[in-house]
């Protein structure tokens, strides 16, 4: 089947019977035990849903009865639109990897948020992904965003701000920190009559001077982190963004050097995003200091009982480590074995 459709029907099932599998979802676990925070977040499990698998929020009571501790909806944009031509959407199985050139297809922000007031998501934290417009001009691109926090900051727990999809023409020319400040600057007002956390999504194909830049103007407007990262480019398989195995290394190497570059600062967070399919790499990304991470591509290779293998490979981390709850081992994650 076209992975597209596959991908409609799967929501749709999800979204018309969130409970379908909720024999299989094993939600009877001591929350506490593998509770994070980010912030004054509270994430229930340190693996959450990333942003693009549930565009319109249509399953988030779905998501919410799984084991993840966090569900990022969107990326939504101001206005509705069906985005680029299709096939859009393309499986590279062996890999387990995707590529995709979607082009930020959503129901509009109007829509979006109805289906989100009408979910019941519990204590879910729910994390929502905001892009421009294609039509958007770039020198209006912040019009965008700013209309996007307004509309959204009183229901989300956190936003975050998608510059970093390569599937939106010019879209990631917003990625310079000239451009950039002027988007942080037109959400100051905003965010301080509705504060929420707000975060910044990157791709991994900038360079490492051009990524500090930003981790350097992000802290200075305060937002909460950053999301690192988006998918990447590889031409040789055609255009759109590869995610997926594919995308490991280079994803890898991009959350390593921003976690080095913020180290300082322990009120701005790195939230783990690209190639993360198993319990391994959740490792790796909590000795180099991160917290919490997202899956997507894993999730659709794997299903929910990737959450369920994290969790046991969790209970082996603290039994090993002779302590009680992830809280405690992230704590001391430099002794840890």
């Amino acid at each position: 089947m076209d992975p597209e459709k596959a991908h409609e029907l799967t929501i749709e099932l999800f979204s018309r019977f969130p409970g379908i599998l909720s024999k299989a979802l094993n939600q009877d676990y001591d929350t506490p035990k593998y509770a994070i925070s980010l912030g004054d977040l509270n994430w229930s499990f340190p693996v959450g849903l990333a942003a693009g698998l549930d565009k319109n929020a249509e399953a988030i009571d779905f998501f919410s009865k799984t084991l993840f501790g966090a569900v990022e909806v969107g990326t939504v944009t101001p206005k509705a639109q069906p985005g680029n031509p299709k096939p859009r959407m393309f499986r590279y199985i062996a890999e387990e990897s995707l590529r995709n050139r979607m082009g930020f297809n959503n129901f509009g922000a109007e829509k979006v948020y109805q289906n989100i007031c009408a979910s019941s998501r519990g204590d879910k934290v729910l994390g929502i992904n905001l892009g421009k417009n294609k039509i958007t001009p770039e020198k209006d691109a912040h019009l965008d965003y700013q209309s996007l926090y307004k509309k959204f900051a009183r229901i989300g727990d956190y936003l975050v701000i998608n510059v970093s999809s390569p599937n939106t023409p010019g879209l990631r020319d917003l990625q310079s920190t000239d451009k950039l400040k002027i988007i942080f600057q037109s959400l100051e007002e905003e965010r301080k009559d509705t504060p929420v956390p707000l975060y910044l999504k990157i791709s991994p194909d900038q360079s490492f001077d051009d990524i500090g830049a930003i981790c350097d103007l992000a802290q200075e407007f305060n937002l909460s982190g950053i999301i690192a990262t988006n998918t990447t480019i590889m031409e040789s398989r055609g255009a759109g963004g590869i995610s997926g195995k594919l995308c490991a290394e280079k994803s890898k190497a991009m959350r390593r050097y921003v976690l080095e570059r913020v180290a300082g600062n322990k009120d701005f967070n790195v939230i783990g995003v690209g190639g993360i399919s198993d319990f391994s790499d959740v490792w790796e990304f909590w000795k180099l200091g991160g917290k919490a991470v997202q899956i997507y591509t894993s999730f659709i290779y794997q299903g929910p009982d990737i959450l369920e293998k994290i969790k046991l490979d969790i209970d082996k981390a603290l039994v090993k480590n002779k302590v009680a709850t992830l809280q405690e081992l992230l704590a001391n994650i430099d002794q840890a074995e």
